[in-house]
């Protein structure tokens, strides 16, 4: 296993980090929100016996004291060397019995038993709509926050959390684990999904130098630092299958679930610790909230809100008077619109978008039947269990302003009392009789002024990034039709591959369009390998569709390049937002039969530098066998394209 662990891939970025028992640990989330009240200390429940714990339902806390269940003989089977410089983690860390031990859940770290105290592991307490469908009481059945790291380098802080750690209060009657496929699943594409900032003036400008800044795709995204199976473990799904665990980090777990179970169960004054929490201690404090942005600028997405106000200035007259919490309530509307913008430019699918899997800090969370799109079908849908089509690629910004909106009703009484949240009488005994509509008026008008904001963000991200992607380095409202509609239309129509597309038209040179013959033949590089498979299988009519839009997409082009000697670099601006790789669901498949029954180790560790490294601008590969790379950056087997998959993991 240290062979294994040693010859991860070398990231000549990581600094020295420190130690898993030196490095700054914290536990804001326990100590400034309420426990369970069943077991209000660590020490109550680090001494109940396991089953007392439950399963059960939970009020008036929003987690409990919870340890992880002892695992026999784990195997470490892999850590994100990206993962362990972000969290401040210094290099070998992965190769001491202390770190093999904290991922497997073998060792409550920063705890003292022989005292009582120290930091100490715990579930979160939420519910959720599920498919819309009010479904109550949910929470961690199976995830366990062990500490918040703060890396001292940067100072950011994260929650490492365990999944798959055994059974909770909130496990209902489900049996805590998860199995080593969605593990997998979930490992690769976070780590694949690191966040970076894209400045698309930024990418230009670096597109002459040896190595391009961007080192996955982007997505705003939880975290994954290690991988580990149980091999002692078998868990009953639709078969039996072993279990794994998967330490996971996040800057918040958060979810509008949280808001929804509080709601539900009439606490509203959880509901204003929470959000006070959230805005102090997630955000960094209620001056970094986004400010109103005036009537006849909601629909420039692009504008940031200024920021800087104190908790408690109101804006606004009326209906429109905006406190704090309706700040807040922006920021995470605008968070998510980024996101899920992020999501349709590159052709994601969470596949279970449920207001339980909706993240308050805007990250891309709960990995369970997701997707990358292979052929461009907008009615797609990875969860085969989604017969309604749901959580298709087309609904996702719906269904996020859908799940952004209970958010909205959950917070109605802070957003709707405007200038007089703060009032004691409020405070203690909620909206008084008389003012009801006067609070409904404003928290209506609230929620339906933030939806302008949340189209017109998403709007603006989209674009901006499509623009990226086409190599283009001007907007015009006219490539919203004349471009990038028109090339989705065509792909639909051709069924041709939407990432493949995209990283396919960044080599071609404007000196190959200049007639029509020349745009017909390149035509002919976007289809599949067993030629053209849509659009009635007419390969003249589908070479002449293409052609017609590389013409205008030529004329573009030409316009924000129209320096010849530019070719190369912008070539290479296009290579470093359009992924060669990306972890589709073949090859996810064959990588968990490979590790799963065959005991491979290797092809986990190529798949997730793969992940790590998705753009390969230079197209030097990845250092592994090269056959197989380009198999997985290749043509998605025929019988294996829009695969589905269950959300049982």
């Amino acid at each position: 296993m240290t062979a294994r662990l040693s010859g991860m891939p070398h990231n000549p970025n990581i600094g020295s980090g420190m130690s898993l028992a030196d490095i700054p640990k914290a536990n804001h989330f326990t100590s400034k929100l309420p426990p369970d009240p069943l077991f209000p200390t660590p020490a109550d429940s680090h001494h109940a016996p396991r089953q007392k714990l439950g399963p059960r339902m939970v009020n008036g806390a929003l987690y409990t004291y919870v340890r992880p269940e002892r695992q026999e003989e784990p195997e470490l089977l892999a850590v994100s060397p990206r993962a362990m410089q972000d969290l401040g983690l210094k290099r070998g860390e992965e190769e001491t019995e202390l770190f093999r031990e904290v991922v497997a859940g073998n060792r409550i770290l920063g705890w003292d038993d022989e005292k009582g105290e120290g930091l100490y592991p715990w579930a979160q307490r939420y519910g959720g709509w599920q498919f819309g469908s009010w479904a109550g009481q949910l929470g961690d059945g199976r995830a366990i926050s062990l500490f918040e790291i703060v890396n001292p380098s940067t100072t950011a802080r994260y929650e490492l959390q365990l999944k798959g750690a055994g059974r909770t209060p909130y496990s209902r009657f489900a049996d805590g684990k998860a199995v080593l496929r969605s593990s997998i699943r979930e490992f690769v594409v976070s780590e694949g999904m690191l966040p970076f900032d894209l400045c698309w003036f930024c990418i230009i400008e670096e597109a002459d130098n040896e190595k391009t800044a961007l080192n996955a795709l982007g997505i705003p995204s939880t975290r994954a630092l290690a991988l580990t199976l149980l091999p002692h473990s078998r868990v009953r799904r639709e078969r039996t299958e072993p279990g794994a665990i998967v330490a996971r980090f996040a800057q918040s777990w958060l979810r509008i679930g949280t808001f929804d179970l509080l709601r539900s169960r009439g606490e509203r004054g959880l509901i204003r610790r929470l959000a006070t929490y959230l805005a102090e201690d997630v955000f960094g404090g209620w001056q970094t909230l986004p400010s109103r942005i005036s009537t006849n600028e909601t629909d420039e997405g692009s504008k940031k809100p200024s920021s800087g106000l104190s908790r408690d200035v109101v804006e606004g007259t009326g209906a429109q008077e905006e406190n704090r919490f309706t700040r807040l309530y922006r920021e995470i509307v605008r968070r998510n619109a980024i996101t899920v913008a992020w999501w349709q430019a590159y052709g994601f699918m969470n596949g279970v978008l449920n207001t339980d899997n909706t993240s308050l800090f805007g990250l891309s969370i709960d990995f369970g039947p997701f997707a990358f799109l292979d052929n461009f079908d907008p009615n797609y849908t990875p969860n085969h269990d989604d017969y309604a089509l749901r959580y298709s690629y087309r609904n996702q910004p719906t269904i996020i302003w859908w799940n952004l909106i209970r958010l909205g009703e959950d917070l109605a009484e802070l957003i709707g009392m405007g200038a007089k949240v703060d009032d004691e009488e409020f405070v203690r005994e909620g909206v008084r009789e008389g003012v009801e509509d006067e609070v409904i008026e404003r928290a209506e008008t609230t929620i339906r002024r933030v939806g302008q904001e949340y189209q017109a963000v998403f709007l603006a991200e989209y674009n901006r990034l499509m623009t990226a992607r086409l190599g283009l380095k001007t907007e015009k409202k006219s490539d919203f039709d004349e471009l990038f509609s028109e090339m989705l239309d065509t792909m639909e129509a051709l069924e041709l591959d939407f990432n493949h597309f995209f990283r396919k038209l960044s080599s071609v040179r404007v000196e190959e369009l200049e007639t029509f013959d020349d745009r017909r033949e390149v035509a002919g590089r976007f289809f599949h390998q067993e030629g053209m498979t849509g659009f009635g299988k007419n390969e003249t009519n589908a070479r002449n569709r293409v052609a017609e839009w590389l013409e205008r997409w030529r004329s573009r082009i030409m316009e924000d390049w129209p320096q010849k000697e530019e070719e190369e670099k912008r070539i290479r601006a296009m290579k470093s937002v359009n992924p060669k790789f990306t972890p589709r669901q073949w090859i996810l498949d064959e990588l968990i039969q490979r590790v799963e029954e065959k005991g491979e180790r290797d092809i986990l560790r190529q798949v997730l530098n793969m992940s790590l490294n998705p753009f390969d601008v230079d197209e030097q590969g990845w250092g592994g066998d090269a056959k197989e790379e380009e198999r997985f950056c290749g043509d998605v087997p025929h019988v294996k394209r829009a695969m589905q998959c269950s959300c049982s993991s």
